[in-house]
């Protein structure tokens, strides 16, 4: 009977000690990768900054001067300010508190109805 115990015991204790092992390799595997996962977010970052620095010299306005005097933009030209229309600023869409304390006094006026079947009797 003792046997049987110690055992179940010895299993249970193999058990908990393999899962613990498992679960530190695991740990490490991820420790491992850190550093190569760093790399690569530092490549890209310094690729991201390659690219903006790129973005920036083609949006730079000496750029587009240079472009605006190639023959394939020559049809391109700078509005004259009589052409832009300009609109006055509207009414905000958002409801105001007035409003929002209506709509809440006009909710709790509402009739609330079931909709069922009626049953006749013929």
């Amino acid at each position: 009977m003792w046997s049987k115990r110690l055992l179940v015991c010895i299993g249970v204790l193999g058990l908990l000690l393999y899962s613990y092992v498992d679960m530190q390799n695991a740990v490490t595997e991820r420790r491992l990768k850190i550093p190569v996962l760093s790399k690569e977010i530092a490549d890209l970052t310094a690729a991201n900054t390659h690219l903006q620095y790129a973005i920036d010299l083609f949006e730079s306005p000496e750029h587009l001067m240079q472009l605006a005097c190639h023959s394939e933009y020559s049809h391109l030209k700078q509005p004259m300010l009589k052409e832009i229309l300009t609109m006055q600023e509207g009414t905000s869409l958002t409801p105001s508190a007035n409003d929002q304390q209506m709509a809440a006094e006009a909710g709790s006026n509402k009739v609330k109805f079931a909709i069922g079947a009626k049953l006749t009797g013929d």
